[in-house]
């Protein structure tokens, strides 16, 4: 592993090798129109989430450079294009509940709760007699352990067993090991998600074995690990020098201990830091925004 990462697609890419990885399907598609690339990732068996080290599910990545752009023509294409992927995994669901969490405070792990923020939510106006025949939807954000003393995930299956939603949906910051990957990147995943894994800050993992009922996650990478940097600023200096024995050393280590000797070169300080672009608050902002009109849209689709 070259650095911690949330995203199947780069530990997919950790895997060196061009023969297909038994147990694992994965499928690219290149949109020229929209300038949006998915990748999706189907892990099948347990012989496959060993080599991926993801569990077995569905892993949905949508990449596109316009993403992290001040560009409000892209709104509307990407939105589309993630409500369609939600639909698949929604499907003709009528109580969907939907969490986003983080920390609302830390603008890097804001996107969940800014995400609940502009949700069409109607389970009250059911219960009210308000409106009648649409989809139920709920939402929460829940905060972080650090500000309630309680797990994300007991939060939420406390919830789920009064309101009894059929699906859960769950919104989070990620973590990247390239920096050309934030702010760029939506990843889907059916297999839920644990918070502050990919920061080294595990939690309970919020699934479907913990909740009782299926929960899809859907996360941005908004940061990368300063160990990661390093690592990458190697090879950017051995290319830049030119000297064939600076890269014959390089050569002797292997993906991980190259990590290793980023880790050491930062240690004691910095070694758990992680950075994030110096745009997130817009950043943030937008994209939570596109991703709460494309679940308004997938939900509403079906009812």
């Amino acid at each position: 592993m070259r650095g911690r990462t949330d995203l199947a697609v780069e530990m997919k890419e950790d895997i060196q090798s061009e023969e297909p990885i038994s147990g694992v399907h994965v499928m690219t598609k290149n949109n020229g129109d929209t300038d949006i690339k998915e990748v999706r990732i189907v892990v099948e068996n347990e012989q496959g989430a060993i080599q991926l080290g993801k569990p077995v599910g569905t892993y949905i990545t949508l990449e596109s450079e316009r993403l992290r752009r001040q560009d409000e023509e892209f709104h509307k294409p990407m939105t589309e294009v993630l409500a369609r992927h939600l639909r698949q995994f929604v499907g003709n669901k009528k109580r969907i509940m939907v969490a986003g969490l983080g920390n609302r405070e830390v603008t890097p792990d804001a996107l969940g709760p800014f995400v609940i923020d502009n949700l069409y939510v109607t389970r009250h106006l059911l219960k009210e007699g308000i409106i009648s025949q649409s989809v139920e939807m709920s939402a929460i954000a829940p905060g972080v352990m650090a500000q309630t003393g309680m797990e994300a995930v007991t939060v939420l299956k406390a919830l789920v067993d009064e309101i009894k939603p059929e699906i859960l949906i769950v919104i989070d910051a990620l973590a990247a090991r390239e920096s050309d990957r934030l702010n760029k990147t939506i990843q889907l995943a059916d297999t839920g998600i644990t918070p502050g894994s990919g920061v080294g800050n595990h939690r309970e993992a919020i699934n479907e074995e913990s909740i009782g009922i299926p929960v899809l996650a859907i996360g941005v990478p908004t940061v990368i690990a300063v160990p990661t940097i390093v690592n990458d600023a190697m090879d950017m200096l051995v290319s830049a020098i030119g000297k064939q024995s600076a890269k014959n050393v390089l050569k002797k280590f292997n993906e991980e201990e190259r990590y290793q000797l980023a880790c050491e070169m930062v240690t004691p300080y910095l070694e758990d830091m992680f950075v994030t672009p110096k745009d997130i608050d817009e950043a943030v902002k937008r994209i939570s925004y596109t991703i709460s009109e494309a679940i308004n849209q997938a939900v509403f689709a079906v009812g």
